[in-house]
């Protein structure tokens, strides 16, 4: 890492430190780590039901307002090779989100929309 990169990343570092929200980049990498652990433990019985709730929905407001108000694409899954959640995983969890809301496969259907800039010519 050259010394502009440490500069840059100090930076970052004091402008979190001085954000009331910054705490959320930290807490987000633990917790990623922690669940993966306690999946693969097979203890996810540890965390309550109602947490994993609130994680979901703090996760997808988050993804809604940087994704569509800001009207640019970003990763919604950490990509992780063959460690990446699998598609049984994102579609349980998806189904779930959509009858959680009354929404079912058709809503998503008509829903389903491209990335903001992917028809851009450029």
């Amino acid at each position: 890492m050259s010394s502009s990169d440490e500069l840059t990343e100090t930076k970052i570092a004091e402008l979190r430190r001085n954000d009331p929200y910054g705490w959320i980049d930290q807490y987000a990498a633990d917790l990623h780590e922690a669940a993966k652990e306690l999946v693969v433990k097979g203890e996810a019985s540890r965390v309550s039901d109602e947490a994993v709730a609130q994680i979901i929905t703090a996760a997808v407001r988050l993804y809604y307002a940087k994704s569509e108000l800001e009207d640019r694409p970003i990763p919604a899954i950490v990509q992780e090779g063959e460690k990446t959640i699998t598609p049984t995983e994102m579609l349980v969890a998806v189904s779930e989100m959509l009858r959680d809301v009354r929404l079912g496969p058709m809503e998503l259907g008509l829903w389903f929309r491209r990335r903001p800039g992917e028809n851009d010519p450029k």
